[in-house]
């Protein structure tokens, strides 16, 4: 994940272009898109002894049953047998989780299959949570969908993409109206818009708030504060950390 709304070139770093990151359509990437130097601070001496340390971000690549997970197996394969191929991605299968990338458009679709079909049978969308990429050109937003069979007792994410200058994902509350507000949230802290939402308006900014929190672009803002005789700066003004 990326640490900073700032890309890469900077802060020294490589470019998408040069790291194999440009992307099209929304698609994650699976080479890297950005350098990380150093482990904990920006901007000030790194105390860690990390400072030398480079790394590539990138997302991981496509993964391949067997899983050692009979449940995970059994919702990959349906879904393939389910799915349209176009509409399928990638899939990852790390640390226990089974995440199934989704083409954008075929969203609404695909969550129908999931919901509806005996074999897969995800009765809730138990989340909706956004991501924000800067560096990942192409591709800046993610929006991942916890799913819960309660049949079956399993669970998968569902994960889609867009980038910043198309910042649209069909809505699934028409499938699971669970997400109505979950879908509210990610746009009010990500500026994701969900086309074909109820009334996607703020939920915890207010109405006139300009910009999405949690978006690593946006400034952090703040006052100074004294404290015991000590002056703490603004969080904008502090040292960083990734």
């Amino acid at each position: 994940m990326s640490e900073t709304g700032r890309l890469p070139e900077q802060r020294g770093g490589a470019s998408p272009e040069e790291l194999g990151g440009e992307l099209s359509g929304g698609m994650p990437a699976t080479s890297g898109f950005a350098t990380k130097a150093g482990m904990w601070s920006r901007g000030s001496g790194d105390t860690s002894g990390y400072g030398g340390l480079q790394r590539t971000m990138s997302m991981p690549g496509d993964s391949e049953p067997p899983f050692g997970d009979a449940g995970a197996e059994a919702v990959y394969a349906r879904a393939r047998e389910v799915i349209p191929a176009q509409a399928i991605h990638r899939v990852l299968y790390d640390r226990g989780e089974l995440t199934i990338y989704v083409d954008r458009a075929e969203l609404p679709q695909v969550a129908r299959r999931f919901r509806d079909d005996p074999h897969l049978r995800f009765e809730q969308c138990v989340s909706v949570s956004g991501v924000h990429y800067p560096e990942e050109r192409g591709a800046e937003l993610h929006v991942a969908y916890h799913l819960l069979s309660i049949t079956h007792n399993r669970r998968v994410r569902l994960e889609v993409t867009c980038p910043d200058s198309d910042p649209h994902v069909p809505s699934i509350v028409a499938t699971y109206p669970m997400a109505d507000w979950h879908e509210r949230e990610t746009w009010d802290m990500f500026g994701v818009v969900f086309d074909g939402h109820p009334s996607l308006t703020r939920i915890l900014m207010p109405d006139d708030w300009q910009g999405h929190p949690q978006r690593k672009d946006y400034p952090l803002g703040g006052v100074d504060v004294e404290y015991k005789g000590a002056r703490v700066p603004a969080p904008d003004n502090r040292r960083t950390y990734s």
